[in-house]
């Protein structure tokens, strides 16, 4: 079964930007949405970006403007780029599937922490 890698996070200071990747050991080509979640500590898991196949983008509103999903089908990977990080973006990020398909089994995710 394909397996999710993400990596790319870290301590950085509010108002700065990270890259996130997440890599599938699969091919991710056949999976209409794929989409970026996050976990806060005491909070359910949301999803916060979407990217359809035909790259489509679809994002949650604290997040609109700020942050931007692309995917390269060909290196099987899905990255989130975040500008202008605000403290309570802080959180463990995790990639999978989205919409009506299943989800693949989750990945250990990547701590992201905004603080000064």
């Amino acid at each position: 079964q394909v397996q999710l890698v993400e990596s790319g996070g870290g301590l950085v200071q509010p108002g700065g930007s990270l890259r996130l990747s997440c890599t599938a050991s699969g091919s991710i080509s056949s999976i209409y949405t794929m989409g970026w979640y996050r976990q806060a500590p005491g909070k359910q898991r949301e999803l916060v970006a979407t990217i359809t196949r035909f790259g489509s983008t679809d994002y949650v509103e604290p997040v609109k403007g700020r942050f931007t999903i692309s995917r390269d089908n060909a290196k099987n990977t899905v990255y989130l780029q975040m500008n202008m990080l605000k403290p309570e973006d802080t959180a463990v990020y995790y990639c999978n599937v989205a919409g009506a398909e299943s989800r693949l089994p989750w990945g250990q995710g990547t701590q992201v922490t905004v603080s000064a």
